[in-house]
């Protein structure tokens, strides 16, 4: 690997007041800045954390509990928290960690904790971190280079906690449409795990090393590991202003798409590195909504603009298909699990291309014991939202827009919004008696349960949450 002074990346460390809320109060109620106020699904609680960051994406708790926040287009810094229980969490002190304009999505930690690794538009980087100082070695190291794209650049980066020194690197697509794509030297929309032990003093080059887990992904920005299975998974943006056959079908269709990538540990999936459709396939949502569609349900792979013979349904039917489609744009940036991978938490980052807003929420996919989604592949039910706008036709304007996720070591969802600039806690309501906000200390319940498209009947259980390990005219 080659070393690149820290001159050009690294500011001065310093700490600066807390943020939002002071360490001695803790407020009983959401008083977002930026945005209004979120509604909590039943039996859950939220309460903001943090305010005044600067475009927070994807985080990262540490060792030693600080907080780790990518701030695009500024760096990394590094949020020490003082906790006095439950969703009563707020920021004492904040640290600059990594000072690059460069960064602006992507940060991983090795399993030792002892090296940090972040991401640029065009290359992925690595410092020797120490987390009881939140400080970086003198010097960072070039992992993977040669990203550098147009529109989608987020290089989301995820540390395999199954197979050791496995770096994933997801990469989107240069445009809504990118014919690129369809050649696999292009490395556009494509996903690649890097061995970290083996890696040369030049470092990777993302378009010619790496093993592929798939390609045909236009913007996959949300990548985990399942914890028990080691399976990978993905949540992916699809294409934006959709005709097919000469026919507007973009307000609801494509959907957007959960996907599955098989395994690092060697254990054999045949789809492993397959071509996924895009730039020509895609998945329903809303099949009526589309002309020739007596062979389509929820989740099929169907083919846009005008269909010849190459390019037409059967094609797009030979593609691997989604594992799970979302209602169309709502912008899934981000997926984790929690430990025992019964639950995976996505952000959806909130629609541009639709009329009426989807989006804007943090929600949960049941996943059974095998690290399956427990809904079928023609679900349009499989997902529960646990933390919503309360009215999606102020956004984005004044919405919280969701990115990145993290539990701590008590097992509580942290969760970044950019727009509004802010960090939210989500724990699970252990006293609720069956209404959002029943108890007279409840801190963030709304007393509304969120609107949905996907909200599942009866009531919805998780298991207990502990520690685990993003369109066209808009960068997501």
């Amino acid at each position: 690997m080659s070393p690149v002074p820290l001159v050009a990346l690294l500011g001065f460390f310093f700490f600066v007041p807390a943020l939002g809320q002071s360490s001695s109060s803790c407020s009983t109620t959401l008083i977002p800045t930026n945005s209004i106020k979120p509604s909590v699904a039943s039996g859950y609680r939220a309460a903001l954390v943090a305010t005044g960051l600067t475009d927070p994406r994807s985080i990262e708790f540490d060792s030693a509990g600080n907080l780790l926040v990518v701030q695009a287009g500024a760096g990394i810094e590094s949020l020490q928290l003082q906790d006095n229980g439950g969703t009563c969490v707020t920021v004492k002190s904040k640290k600059t960690v990594v000072q690059a304009t460069a960064l602006n999505h992507g940060i991983a930690l090795s399993r030792d904790g002892k090296t940090l690794y972040a991401s640029s538009a065009e290359a992925a980087y690595s410092w020797e971190y120490d987390s009881a100082s939140s400080t970086v070695g003198d010097t960072n190291m070039t992992v993977v280079t040669g990203m550098n794209t147009d529109d989608h650049t987020t290089r989301t980066l995820l540390i395999s906690q199954k197979v050791d020194g496995m770096l994933l690197i997801s990469r989107g697509s240069t445009a809504n449409i990118d014919p690129a794509a369809e050649m696999l030297s292009s490395g556009h929309s494509q996903i690649k795990a890097f061995n970290l032990n083996n890696i040369t003093a030049d470092g990777y080059s993302y378009d010619t090393d790496g093993l592929r887990l798939g390609w045909g992904l236009r913007n996959s920005v949300g990548v985990a590991e399942h914890p028990t299975t080691g399976g990978i998974f993905s949540v992916e943006n699809s294409v934006d202003q959709a005709t097919r056959d000469g026919q507007d079908v973009h307000e609801d269709n494509p959907g957007e798409e959960l996907n599955f990538h098989g395994y690092l540990n060697g254990t054999q999936y045949s789809a492993q590195g397959s071509n996924y459709g895009y730039p020509y396939c895609f998945a329903a949502w809303d099949p009526s909504d589309l002309p020739d569609n007596s062979n389509l349900t929820v989740g099929s792979q169907f083919a846009i603009g005008n269909m010849n013979n190459t390019i037409n349904d059967t094609y797009c039917a030979e593609q691997t298909p989604p594992r799970l489609t979302f209602e169309a744009h709502m912008a899934p940036l981000n997926i984790v699990f929690n430990n025992s991978g019964n639950d995976g938490w996505v952000t959806f980052h909130g629609s541009w291309d639709r009329t009426d807003p989807s989006g804007y929420k943090v929600s949960l996919i049941s996943f059974a014991d095998g690290g399956e989604p427990v809904a079928p592949a023609n679900s349009n039910t499989s997902y529960t939202d646990i933390v919503a706008n309360a009215n999606n036709t102020a956004c984005p304007g004044n919405c919280f827009r969701p990115v990145g996720l993290a539990f701590d070591s008590q097992g509580r969802m942290f969760f970044s919004s950019d727009a509004s600039g802010e960090i939210y806690v989500v724990t699970k309501d252990e006293t609720a008696n069956g209404t959002t906000g029943s108890s007279s200390s409840g801190s963030g319940s709304s007393g509304a349960k969120p609107k949905s498209g996907a909200q599942r009947q009866g009531v919805f259980s998780t298991g207990t949450l502990v520690l685990s390990v993003l369109a066209c005219c808009i960068v997501l």
